[in-house]
C-alpha cells in the first residue's frame, strides 16, 4: 500500500501543481488514498520531495531524480540498455528480467511511467524521449561502473 501510495503522490506532482499537503491529501483521498496529514509529512520526508518555484512562480513539491539500482544482481544481470521514443529497452540475462524489473520498481522516478518485464527484456516506459535517453544513460553508467 504504500509503495503504490508514494508511486501516486510521484505522478500527482508530476501532472499537477501541489503546493501544500492538504492539496496532496484530497488528491490521494479522491485516488482512493485515505490518509493523515502523518503519513503525507512522512511521504513526502522519505520521497525526498522540495517545493520548488514553476515557471509562474509558483512552489510546488517536486521529486528530485532518484538514483537507479545499485545492487550486485541488478548491474551483474542486465547485459545492454537502449532506448527509442519514450522507452528503454533492457537486455538482461535469460531468467532475471523479472527480478531486475522488481528492483527497477523499487526505485520511485518521476519520469518512468510503467515497466513491463518477460524472460529477458523490459521496457520501461518514460514520459519524454529526452529523459528516456537520460536514463539509459544513467542506467548503462551504473552497469559499466561495477
Amino acid at each position: 500500500m504504500k509503495n503504490a501510495r508514494q508511486k501516486e503522490i510521484i505522478a500527482l506532482i508530476s501532472a499537477n501543481t501541489v503546493s501544500n499537503q492538504d492539496a496532496l491529501q484530497v488528491l490521494l483521498k479522491e485516488r482512493g488514498f485515505p490518509v493523515t496529514q502523518a503519513t503525507i509529512s512522512r511521504d513526502i520526508r522519505e520521497l525526498n520531495l522540495i517545493k520548488k518555484a514553476d515557471s509562474n512562480g509558483v512552489y510546488r513539491y517536486v521529486a528530485p531524480d532518484m538514483p537507479v539500482p545499485q545492487s550486485d544482481y541488478f548491474s551483474g544481470n542486465v547485459l545492454s540498455v537502449d532506448y527509442a521514443g519514450h522507452t528503454v529497452a533492457i537486455k538482461c540475462r535469460s531468467g532475471t528480467a523479472q527480478a531486475v524489473c522488481t528492483e527497477l520498481d523499487e526505485v520511485v522516478r518521476s519520469e518512468v511511467i510503467g515497466t513491463l518485464a518477460g524472460d529477458d527484456t523490459i521496457f520501461v516506459l518514460v514520459r519524454t524521449t529526452d529523459q528516456a535517453k537520460r536514463f539509459a544513460a544513467e542506467l548503462l553508467q551504473n552497469i559499466q561502473g561495477r
